[in-house]
């Protein structure tokens, strides 16, 4: 094989963790068709051994390499997963369809409607409840030995898309499969960034629906480069995260006594507190600066506008004790509490 494709320059070191199960539903795909994948699977340096080992991984960039190959050589973008081929450039058009839309959530629906154009085995749908937004596939037809590969596979890419969109992270809050837990589940929590079910009854991924009125942050010009670059789309690229901010103040007001740590609220976002200190200073500020702006706001509201007992109105805002608050209220105002509630104006809407 070496002698026939010439010897491919080594890919560089990089860290192993897509399944090999993905890369066999690849071999899959050309089996359906009679054709021999052996040229793009020397493209991506794996070789029969690793093919064989379930417990083989592979690296991003041999994953992108193999895959890539495989579309151009298959001519088509779906690897088999539908009964009919996607063409190449078929997501590309899906993508110019969304990209003029106001904001991320008609430009997902535009998405999800005009996918049921190219392939009908499978719909996917938008869905909102209150705060919580989740995109869900309903599989129209058996998937067969390429259901895993297929399901995972389109909730990365639209989530990839929705993530470059509006060029920020969207941290998912869950991810859902309506099949077994793999060998390889694991590996979920990367891929996913999210805890991850298995035997769900549908494929869903959910976020914070906050998200779906961003607008987006790309043009005609910007959906040409990285049509050129589509497969390393992922959402481990973007380290910004355009509602960090506002969705960290709302944890830390609703969970007041559930975030003393930066290890709380990390949980509480679905991060690990390493991301969330690295993240938000990138946006310039730390969590003590934000801690210290929601609780002196929270606490300067209940103080006028309420009769609630100090102590009260310490636990309110997060404080483990009245001491430590005084003492922290002192150093935002210069004033006590309760010399902050005696020199405001009394507006009659104090309340118990």
């Amino acid at each position: 094989m070496i002698r026939q494709y010439g010897i491919m320059p080594s890919l560089p070191p990089a860290r192993a963790i897509t399944p090999i199960a993905f890369v066999n539903a690849i071999v899959t795909a050309y089996q359906g068709v009679n054709k021999n994948p052996s040229r793009v699977l020397e493209l991506a340096q794996i070789t029969p051994a690793q093919l064989a080992d379930p417990a083989t991984r592979i690296s991003a960039a041999q994953f992108e390499r193999v895959s890539a190959a495989a579309m151009r050589e298959l001519d088509d973008e779906a690897l088999g997963w539908f009964g009919r081929r996607l063409p190449w450039g078929s997501y590309g058009m899906l993508a110019r369809a969304s990209i003029s839309a106001p904001n991320l959530k008609v430009a997902l629906q535009r998405w999800c409607r005009h996918h049921a154009l190219l392939a009908n085995d499978i719909t996917l749908q938008l869905q909102i409840k209150a705060d919580t937004a989740s995109i869900g596939i309903t599989e129209q037809r058996d998937l067969g030995a390429l259901r895993e590969f297929c399901l995972v596979s389109v909730m990365r890419n639209i989530h990839g898309l929705a993530c470059w969109l509006i060029d920020s992270r969207i941290p998912l809050t869950g991810a859902r499969f309506a099949f077994e837990a793999p060998a390889h589940q694991a590996v979920y929590q990367v891929l996913f960034s999210a805890p991850a079910q298995f035997q769900c009854a549908q494929t869903a991924i959910e976020f914070d629906s906050s998200y779906l009125v961003l607008p987006l942050r790309r043009n005609e010009a910007a959906l040409q480069l990285m049509l050129q670059h589509a497969l390393p789309l992922t959402v481990l690229q973007y380290r910004r995260d355009r509602l960090l901010l506002q969705r960290v103040r709302q944890t830390l007001l609703s969970h007041a006594q559930q975030t003393h740590s930066a290890d709380d609220l990390a949980a509480l976002l679905h991060i690990s507190s390493r991301t969330l200190h690295r993240q938000l200073k990138d946006e310039g500020i730390t969590l003590q600066t934000l801690k210290n702006e929601v609780r002196q706001s929270r606490a300067s509201e209940l103080l006028l506008r309420t009769s609630q007992p100090i102590k009260q109105v310490a636990v309110a805002v997060g404080f483990q004790n009245e001491k430590s608050f005084i003492r922290a209220f002192g150093c935002w105002t210069q004033q006590s509490p309760a010399q902050f509630r005696q020199a405001a104006p009394s507006t009659g809407e104090a309340q118990p």
